[in-house]
């Protein structure tokens, strides 16, 4: 396999974007243990047991699919902000869904409120959209998630469906990818 993955970055303005990695395991397990991290999710804070399988998930994305979440890090200071990216997640939720990249991003708590979620997907979905050619992606956001909802918003993204996905309910949306001589 010539594809290292290992060796992709991204730089925005202020983010750089990279495959997650090992060493990013103390600074994934204490974005995934704080509350403000998860408010909105079933699960709420992880322990450090399930940040670790979470990240296995995401290096194995990337292993087997050549593409997934990027750690995030804040490009003045290194400090890791959190994730963002495309995956193949295979949440059962029927046809229009699975099968397309979804859209995950997790921001710190210090770093919600900064744009930084948007501006990390808006190069992570130019990445995969250009590396996959993929024509639509989608992604779930919990109804009362209104902060997600308006970064799903800046980026395009529209309300397609609503559904109930581990005991809450949660809206779905969709993308087209933007034609290339708009």
């Amino acid at each position: 396999m010539d594809f290292q993955p290992r060796g992709i970055r991204i730089e925005t303005e202020r983010l750089v974007l990279r495959v997650l990695g090992l060493e990013d395991f103390d600074d994934y397990a204490a974005v995934s243990a704080d509350p403000a991290t998860f408010l909105f999710s079933e699960r709420g804070p992880m322990t450090s047991d399930e940040a670790w399988t979470r990240l296995l998930r995401h290096v194995g994305h990337w292993t087997l699919m050549g593409w997934g979440l990027f750690a995030v890090e804040e490009k003045a200071t290194g400090r890791f902000v959190g994730e963002a990216g495309l995956g193949d997640f295979r949440r059962g939720l029927g046809a229009h869904y699975d099968g397309v990249p979804e859209a995950a991003w997790t921001t710190a708590g210090w770093a919600q409120g900064r744009g930084y979620a948007t501006e990390a997907m808006e190069a992570a979905l130019a990445w995969v959209e250009q590396r996959l050619g993929a024509e639509r992606s989608v992604c779930l956001i919990h109804v009362d998630n209104a902060a997600s909802r308006r970064v799903a918003e800046k980026l395009g993204y529209r309300t397609f469906a609503e559904c109930a996905y581990r005991g809450y309910d949660a809206l779905l949306f969709e993308r087209k990818r933007p034609a290339l001589n708009a």
